[in-house]
């Protein structure tokens, strides 16, 4: 699953209805874009239809921030939606294996017939729940572990938790990196922001203008105010969604940021 997007209304004709024991699955056409709904109020993931790699929504290209700093060999994406970040993943990235984990059989049929989710063997997905699946990882096995984990109307309880955390961090290879969507910014001395300082020397944020954060963390100490200017730039060549828009608004997680 991936995260929710309220608009006043969706906009568009619903081109396909799918439903499972969790809900429907709606997908809606306008003039330039796809959209994945799960209820045509809030938008899970959307596209541009001549360009299905391309993520639109703003958290979800700045939850590809990490591969600024590191370009791995392995990501683990929980949470697959229409496979927006997936599709971008594996455009980008063209020597990497992409793991992803959805609990919705159904979302998976329909992200590969309505969102171009490229059918690859360097792209895998396993049906099962998020949490279950990351405890499962092996201890250094993936260099990039991406968490967007929604259902129609809220976040999975599973991002908070000290454990799902923890798990993480335990599957990242060193100098790997988390990159988790909240839909507001975790309270400032709550067990959740303890266990991401105790697990990640470097901690950094973005806020949407939708008012979602991204939090990301390295397992090792990193500053990414020295990432070369031509690195963004071959990035927005390989893949255009404003990578050094989104590195001037990205902040360390301090205390000043949790207020």
């Amino acid at each position: 699953m991936a995260t929710i997007i309220k608009r006043p209304a969706i906009t568009g004709d619903i081109v396909h209805v799918a439903s499972d024991r969790y809900g429907n699955i709606l997908v809606i056409d306008d003039r330039k874009h796809r959209i994945l709904s799960f209820d045509s109020v809030f938008e899970q993931s959307k596209i541009k239809r001549k360009m299905p790699h391309v993520p639109v929504h703003e958290y979800s290209r700045a939850m590809l921030l990490p591969v600024a700093f590191a370009e791995p060999v392995h990501v683990t994406l929980l949470g697959l939606g229409g496979g927006v970040m997936a599709h971008g993943l594996h455009h980008l990235l063209q020597d990497a294996q992409i793991h992803v984990v959805e609990l919705r059989p159904m979302v998976l049929e329909v992200a590969r017939e309505w969102f171009a989710l490229p059918q690859s063997e360097r792209l895998t997905v396993s049906i099962g729940d998020a949490g279950v699946a990351v405890e499962a990882l092996p201890p250094a096995s993936t260099e990039m572990i991406l968490t967007d984990l929604y259902s129609a109307d809220k976040m999975s309880p599973a991002q908070s938790q000290r454990q799902f955390i923890k798990a993480c961090a335990r599957a990242l290879a060193p100098g790997g990196w988390l990159a988790l969507n909240y839909h507001r910014m975790p309270e400032p001395d709550g067990n959740l922001i303890r266990e991401l300082k105790r697990r990640f020397p470097c901690l950094l944020a973005f806020k949407s203008k939708t008012n979602n954060w991204v939090i990301y963390g390295c397992n090792r100490p990193f500053s990414p105010w020295g990432t070369p200017d031509t690195v963004l730039k071959n990035l927005e060549s390989r893949l255009p969604i404003g990578w050094a828009k989104i590195m001037k608004r990205v902040t360390a997680l301090s205390i000043d940021t949790l207020v």
